[in-house]
Parts: structure tokens; C-alpha cells; sequence
């Protein structure tokens, strides 16, 4: 019997650091231990992974939170179980379609009508290398969605935003962006032909420019807004990459997803450290990798390019640009 109390010594320490390992690379808990009771919070997206996670994370923490999602059936299933896991009853869903201008005005202004405050904005919703596909007003799907309708939702709520103040907007990027690069003669990829993984970098990096000029806009009201990078998660995100498709890439490229890829709980972390931690209550146009704070590509530092995002996104969206809400939005330009 002795003989194998070493061989099993020796695998069980050989485990366990390769899960604290994997727990350092991939970053930790949120070190904030703040609550938030009866502040009223909306995530995008929270149906599943991160989003799902995240609306956890800050429902345990005693929000009032708000799951908007295009799915209700999930939605719906999704709430429950955050329900039952926190007992926190004060989670709903809501329907948001971010692929539909028409859809988030919608949201916004029951949003509005109902809740009369928001403290926290976790614009978590995306897209990701998905095939050529555009949402119900004729923009490139993963711009529309993991912008536009971000940049419009965010836009309709900032009088409440600013009501409710102090108040916070985090919006989810990824390191995806330094591979970015913004085109203004082809936004939509109507001219060149059709790269998904480049569309889906430049809307990660618009991402961190509408967060930039966002920021710079909002100074003196209040309300914070920062950009992070989650980590690469097992989540539903991926599902058009093809990366597990194969038994090949499965086998060989398993043990690195296994010791780089997070789960969602531990994806969701800094989200809710963004959206709690009383030490970043001034810290606001910021990008975090992680948890930690982190300067993003060059371009996504460029405050032109920032302003003329803005000024673009505004008039495809049909915001007026003294920064009120048009009636409609304005058709694609062809």
C-alpha cells in the first residue's frame, strides 16, 4: 500500500498546482467584497456565460437587477435560476434585441417608465466571428450589435444614468482589439469582402473608443464608464469559431484552453469588480485586463478617432449630436 502513497502524493500536488496555475493565469475573484442593495442594475446578455454570471455575482450582492436579453425563454430561465441560487426576488427579464434599433428604444424607454434610476450599466452582450449577417436596420451584425446598439442603449439611459448618480457603465471589449483597426469608408463591410475576424476587432475596438470619448463627455456628472477585457471564456461567445469542431484541435489544443480558458464565474469577476469596488468609484475612460488596469492599443487611445466614431455612430443611430434621442434612427447609407 505504501508504495503508491508517493506516486499519489506526487500527482496530487502536481494537480493542485496546475490549478493554482491556472487560477493565476486566469485572474482571480473580485478582491471587492462591497454590497449594493436596492441599486438597480441592467446586463445585456445575461442569459448565459459571462452575462449570466455577472447578473450573479451582483444580484448576491443585493441589486436589483434587470437581465435584457433577446431570448426570453432563456431570459426567463435564466432569472429563476438566479432567483433560487441568491434568493435575491428582485431579478427580472426584460426583451432586448440589439440587432433592432427599434428594439432598444423600446427597452430604454420602459426602463424609463418603470425604474425611474439606474446605477449600473453592464453593456456584456456580443457577437463574435459570426458569418456574414446584418441586424434588422442593415448594419454588419457584430459592429450593430456589439456597438451601435450599445452606443444607442447607453445614449437613451444617460439622464437616468446621470439622475442616478453616483452611477457606472462597463462595457465589455477584448484584447481582440489591438488587432483592430476602425474603417470610416467601410463601417459596415459593404465594399471589401467579408473578414470576420477583422469585424469583430474592430468592434472590440470601437468599443474602447465610444468608452474613451464616453468618458470624456460625462466628466463632472457622476457617472463612470470603463472598458475590460474578460478573458477567453467557455461560453456560448464562440460557437461560430469552429476552434472545437475538430477531434484534432480538441485533443491537441485541450490542455492550453484547459490552463488559459475561463469559466464563466471566474470570467464574471471583473465585471462585478468594475461594478462595485468602492476604490474605482473616480476612476472612469479606463481599460482593464482582467482585473487589473491596462493601457489598450495605440488606436484606441486616439482621441480623434474617438470623436469622429462618435459623430458617425450618433448619425447612424439617429441621435442628434447635441446628445439627445431622435424620434428614429437614420437609414444606412448605401
Amino acid at each position: 500500500m505504501n508504495r503508491y502513497l508517493l506516486p499519489l502524493s506526487v500527482l496530487g500536488t502536481a494537480v493542485g498546482g496546475a490549478v493554482l496555475l491556472r487560477d493565476y493565469v486566469a485572474g482571480g475573484a473580485c478582491p471587492s467584497k462591497a454590497t449594493i442593495p436596492g441599486k438597480t442594475v441592467i446586463v445585456t446578455g445575461a442569459n448565459t456565460g459571462i452575462g449570466k454570471q455577472t447578473a450573479l455575482e451582483l444580484a448576491r450582492r443585493g441589486g436589483n437587477v434587470i437581465l435584457a436579453c433577446r431570448d426570453m425563454e432563456k431570459c426567463e430561465a435564466a432569472a429563476k435560476d438566479i432567483r433560487g441560487e441568491t434568493l435575491n426576488h428582485r431579478v427580472r427579464a426584460r426583451h432586448l434585441d440589439l440587432a433592432s434599433l427599434k428594439s432598444v428604444r423600446e427597452f430604454a424607454a420602459k426602463i424609463i417608465e418603470e425604474e425611474g434610476q439606474v446605477h449600473i450599466l453592464v453593456n456584456n452582450a456580443a457577437v463574435m466571428r459570426c458569418p456574414h449577417w446584418t441586424t434588422e436596420d442593415g448594419f454588419e451584425m457584430q459592429f450593430g450589435v456589439n456597438h451601435l446598439g450599445h452606443f444607442l442603449l447607453t445614449n437613451l439611459l444617460l439622464d437616468t444614468l446621470k439622475a442616478s448618480a453616483p452611477s457606472r457603465i462597463i462595457n465589455l471589449s477584448s484584447l481582440a482589439h489591438v488587432a483592430g483597426h476602425i474603417d470610416f469608408d467601410d463601417l459596415n463591410w459593404e465594399k471589401r469582402k467579408y473578414d470576420t475576424k477583422a469585424a469583430y476587432c474592430q468592434s472590440k475596438l470601437a468599443v474602447i473608443l465610444f468608452t474613451k470619448e464616453l468618458s470624456r463627455r460625462l466628466q463632472g456628472t457622476g457617472v463612470t464608464v470603463n472598458a475590460l477585457h474578460p478573458g477567453v471564456a467557455r461560453t456560448e461567445l464562440g460557437r461560430h469559431t469552429g476552434m472545437h469542431s475538430s477531434a484534432f484541435s480538441s485533443f491537441t489544443l485541450g490542455p492550453i484552453f484547459w490552463l488559459l480558458v475561463k469559466s464563466p464565474q471566474l470570467a464574471a469577476q471583473p465585471s462585478t469588480y468594475l461594478a462595485v469596488a468602492e476604490e474605482l468609484g473616480g476612476v472612469s475612460g479606463k481599460y482593464f485586463d482582467g482585473l487589473k488596469e491596462k493601457a489598450p492599443a495605440p488606436e484606441a487611445e486616439d482621441e480623434e478617432v474617438a470623436q469622429r466614431l462618435w459623430a458617425e455612430s450618433a448619425r447612424l443611430v439617429g441621435l442628434e449630436m447635441s446628445g439627445g434621442s431622435s424620434v428614429r434612427g437614420q437609414p444606412l447609407p448605401k
